[in-house]
């Protein structure tokens, strides 16, 4: 059974950071954390040590 997670952050952007929050359908915990690196990676084209998570929060289940 699928449940939501908002995972919220910052990740490097140029010289400065930026904050970002994700709602994903995962799981667990852990592998709604992969998702959330996946997703930032493909979006911003970024390695995993430029994007720092900072909460994951469990939302509901879908």
């Amino acid at each position: 059974m699928a449940k939501e997670f908002t995972v919220s952050g910052t990740f490097k952007a140029g010289s400065s950071r930026e904050q970002f929050t994700k709602t994903v359908s995962s799981q667990n915990q852990k592998n709604a954390i992969e998702k959330v690196y996946s997703l930032i990676g493909s979006e911003h084209r970024l390695k995993r040590n430029f994007i720092d998570i900072t909460d994951v929060s469990e939302t509901g289940s879908s």
